[in-house]
C-alpha cells in the first residue's frame, strides 16, 4: 500500500518558511521580474537597482539566493542578483571551488 503523504498549498504553507520573512514579500513582483515586451537597457538597470535595494536590507537574502541557484531560476532578481548574476555564481561555484558551496554573507 503506498505512503500517504499530505499536501500543502504554497498560499497557505510552504515548505521554505524563509519566504514568509522576505522583505520582498508584499512588494510589487514587476521590480524584481522583466516585462514581457521589451524593456530598454536603462529601464531595466533602473528596476533591478530598486529590486536589489530591498535585497541588500532583506534578513533571508542569503537563503532566498541559494533556493534560486537549486532549483537553477531562470528569471527575476532573487537574492539580490538577476539572471546573468546567478549564471555566474554557478559557473564560479562549478569550476573554481566545485559545486555545494554557500555565499558568504555580507
Amino acid at each position: 500500500m503506498a505512503e500517504y503523504r499530505p499536501t500543502t498549498v504554497a498560499t497557505t504553507s510552504w515548505e521554505y518558511g524563509w519566504q514568509w520573512r522576505a522583505a520582498c514579500r508584499g512588494e510589487d513582483p514587476a521590480l524584481f521580474f522583466a516585462p514581457n515586451h521589451f524593456e530598454p537597457k536603462e529601464e531595466r538597470q533602473a528596476r533591478e537597482r530598486k529590486a536589489k535595494a530591498i535585497c541588500a536590507a532583506c534578513p533571508v537574502r542569503i537563503d532566498c539566493l541559494e533556493y534560486a541557484i537549486r532549483i537553477r531560476e531562470p528569471h527575476g532578481v532573487w537574492g539580490g542578483l538577476n539572471e546573468l548574476e546567478r549564471r555566474i555564481l554557478v559557473r564560479g561555484r562549478e569550476s573554481d571551488r566545485g559545486p555545494g558551496l554557500r555565499v558568504v554573507p555580507d
